[in-house]
């Protein structure tokens, strides 16, 4: 399949979902929507599950992507952490499925696909990537933390100063992420962050 039809499935997925319960999202519908047949849908996929599986996965990727955008923004390293708290807060905010992967809070209304093994020989390449775990809510962590440090510690930053760096980096995505549960009043995560920092990161 063309990727334009993939990703015109996805989010056509999307936008079903962000109608009706997953469980309440047919196939017929969601290809209907994109202007292909079903069976084209479950060509792609292979199933529901296949398809809840790429999306949460686009999800995933979309959020990530987000905070490379973040990271690149103004010089100061506090306004790049910010930004990314802002995103990570935002992003949680509009998208259920994000939320839910930050998070780790699945409500009935979401798919909450259980990634399994694909086999080697699989008749679709495309869905390998979308079969492998979901990053937990931990990974998450981890891996903006480790974003973040690798494009704000300049080539031979002492051992320690990096460490210091990426103590930071992780209290501002754990931050960011206590937001999402408890969203302070506008223009707050920013504020939070930029509190909690210490000085030298700036």
């Amino acid at each position: 399949m063309m990727p334009a039809a993939r990703e015109s499935l996805l989010e056509a997925a999307r936008t079903a979902l962000a109608r009706r319960p997953w469980s309440a999202v047919r196939m017929v519908d969601v290809a209907a929507a994109a202007g292909v047949s079903r069976q084209t849908l479950y060509n792609e996929f292979g199933s529901k599950e296949g398809l809840a599986r790429a999306l949460v996965r686009r999800e995933a990727d979309a959020y990530i992507a987000g905070v490379d955008r973040a990271l690149a923004g103004p010089a100061d390293p506090r306004d790049r952490l910010a930004a990314t708290a802002e995103w990570t807060a935002s992003a949680a905010r509009d998208s259920a499925l994000v939320r839910a992967l930050l998070t780790g809070c699945w409500s009935e209304r979401l798919p909450a696909p259980t990634p399994r093994p694909v086999p080697s020989a699989s008749a679709v390449p495309a869905q390998r990537r979308a079969d492998g775990p979901l990053p937990t809510p931990g990974d998450f962590v981890a891996l903006v933390r480790d974003r973040a440090v690798a494009v704000l510690a300049p080539p031979g930053t002492p051992r320690a100063d990096t460490a210091e760096l990426a103590r930071s980096c992780e209290l501002v995505v754990r931050l960011a992420l206590s937001c999402v549960a408890a969203p302070p009043a506008d223009g707050g995560v920013a504020d939070l962050v930029r509190g909690a920092l210490p000085r030298q990161s700036a």
